[in-house]
């Protein structure tokens, strides 16, 4: 069974205005459930993370500042949320979300976070969306827990995961794959194990070609035992912020490829959200639907 970390809290109201869709998360699961292709019995409600597994990944001084609400204006504005006690604890059901992700995972195949994919955090600053790194935090537990030796990140949401590729620099047992815009956020790009820089503009055609190198490429030099997967649907010709060109049917396929080299190279694999920007919230949520037909479709 297909099981997915879901709670009321990740649809946080922001002050009006705001770009995010927040509104996306409560949209994506009532649409899973209306087309049948989940029940309610698929969800599960994450408790609120420990601060131990916190610091596996992220600096004391940092998760300090952040749970006294003690973060600058500068570093607020870089978060670009207005810091507030219920969004970090909104956070740390997202974090602990991904971690209990992962022993489902281990039991079925895949499991799903609807929301996560803080990718811009890194481990003493936030930043992008992104006050935590949850693929980093659970990243770090599976390791400690001696649960995963070896551990995948497939980043392809359109911005560059920085805060991961930063994080893991230096670590052997984590190797950091993003495809992204070459030319979009973050303008200063961290070094991850693998980068694929994408011009702007690029059609379908050459963009699952560029992601089925990329994924031939890591299975020719490293095995794996677990992965995590950045699903971010800001790849769509109608983001607003993406600058590509990819159709709802690329950008399916980008999932059926990722979760088709998972089972078969029998890799267990957590999928968060990460971002999308469209106009038209049904095209966001939409996308976002298609990556969970994707995963059933592939592990269940």
């Amino acid at each position: 069974m297909l099981k997915i970390a879901w709670s009321s809290c990740f649809n946080h109201p922001l002050n009006e205005g705001h770009r995010f869709p927040m509104e996306k998360y409560d949209l994506i699961k009532e649409q899973l459930v209306y087309e049948a292709i989940v029940s309610d019995l698929n969800f599960f409600e994450p408790t609120i993370i420990c601060r131990n597994d916190i610091e596996l990944c992220h600096n004391k001084d940092y998760v300090d500042k952040l749970i006294g609400m003690n973060l600058s204006k500068a570093e607020i504005r870089r978060v670009g949320f207005p810091l507030e006690p219920s969004l970090v604890q909104r956070e740390f059901k997202i974090m602990q979300g991904t971690i209990e992700c992962c022993d489902y995972a281990l039991q079925y195949g895949a499991a799903m976070n609807i929301a996560g994919g803080t990718h811009h955090a890194f481990a003493d600053k936030g930043e992008g969306f992104c006050l935590l790194n949850d693929f980093a935090i659970a990243a770090h537990v599976l390791l400690k827990l001696k649960k995963a030796s070896s551990i995948l990140i497939i980043d392809l949401d359109v911005h560059q995961g920085n805060g991961t590729a930063s994080i893991f620099k230096n670590n052997d047992s984590v190797f950091t794959f993003s495809m992204h815009g070459k030319n979009n956020f973050p303008f200063k790009k961290e070094i991850s194990n693998m980068d694929i820089e994408l011009n702007d503009g690029i059609t379908d055609v050459e963009y699952l070609e560029k992601l089925a190198v990329g994924l031939e490429h890591i299975s020719m030099h490293q095995s794996f035992d677990f992965a995590f997967y950045q699903s971010g649907v800001d790849i769509l010709k109608t983001d607003k912020l993406g600058k590509l060109a990819i159709s709802q049917d690329a950008c399916k396929s980008r999932d059926q490829m990722v979760y088709e080299f998972c089972k078969s190279k029998k890799i267990p694999v957590v999928t968060a959200m990460g971002g999308g920007y469209s106009t038209k919230i049904t095209d966001i949520v939409n996308a976002h639907c298609n990556t969970f037909k994707a995963a059933i479709a592939t592990f269940f």
